[in-house]
């Protein structure tokens, strides 16, 4: 039978199912959100972001099909020692938080912790303030020692973006950096009421450390950063590119924390 490769491929066409079709159309766009999420969304993140973005309803089981049939797979959260140490004579502060990690406004409560980093070129720390209301980074700071200047550049950038009202807990663990009376002055300053984790509890300050989970999992572990400029470049792009403008976080109902602070600007002055 004589069939001409016009009409072959019209046939082809014709019998393709909307099933067939609608994957055609959405692997190529998993494919882009994959790489926009840096490999860090699973079906569930991978699921809000294709019905936002091309309108097509969206199940968790249709996204982990189409994320097979991609070829993709989502980085997977390692376990990650904990640095602080808190063996030092400084006073401490009283557990104000008590693991309540929900706030109802801005501005109210901020966590910080300090993590390593590794380069090739040696290591790096980096402090950073969470807001709770939006896990939102609102501070952060990157020096190659861990210092109580370190901890303090991170607060006065928080403060200075932010201009908190007289009150704001700012909560963290027991490290001498936190303790130390130059950090202590600068949170009075400001007029923010320390808190501070129980001895050997890092639950008590689990938002920030799970912050770093994220970070580290999805951008630090196996980059095999070479130098600590490439490291520090990559960090900051992370966090205020990515993490605060654009990823999706469970707590918020699948929205970033800069479209959580804008969605609830918005309602208050309506």
């Amino acid at each position: 039978m004589q069939v001409s490769r016009s009409g072959f491929y019209s046939w082809k066409t014709r019998c393709k199912s909307k099933r067939d079709q609608e994957r055609e159309f959405l692997i190529p766009r998993i494919k882009e959100l994959h790489k926009i999420s840096r490999g860090t969304y699973g079906k569930r993140r991978m699921a809000v972001e294709l019905e936002a973005s091309t309108g097509i309803t969206c199940g968790q089981h249709k996204a982990g099909t189409l994320m097979k049939l991609a070829g993709i797979q989502v980085k997977r959260r390692k376990k990650f020692k904990v640095t602080t140490n808190s063996k030092h004579g400084l006073p401490v502060s009283p557990n104000l938080l008590a693991r309540n990690f929900t706030v109802s406004e801005p501005d109210r409560v901020y966590v910080g912790d300090i993590t390593y980093i590794w380069t090739m070129e040696g290591g790096l720390y980096l402090a950073v303030i969470l807001d709770l209301y939006s896990r939102k980074v609102v501070g952060w700071a990157i020096d190659k020692r861990m210092t109580k200047q370190l901890v303090i550049d991170a607060l006065v950038m928080a403060a200075w973006r932010r201009k908190p009202c007289p009150g704001l807990i700012f909560h963290s663990d027991r490290g001498s950096q936190y303790c130390s009376h130059d950090f202590q002055k600068t949170l009075k300053q400001y007029k923010i009421v320390s808190s501070m984790s129980r001895k050997g509890d890092c639950w008590d300050n689990a938002v920030a450390e799970s912050f770093f989970g994220t970070l580290k999992t999805e951008l630090v572990h196996g980059a095999g950063y070479t130098t600590r400029v490439q490291a520090k470049g990559d960090i900051v792009d992370y966090i205020e590119m990515f993490y605060n403008s654009r990823r999706l976080h469970s707590f918020l109902g699948y929205m970033s924390p800069m479209n959580w602070e804008k969605l609830a600007a918005s309602q208050k002055a309506a």
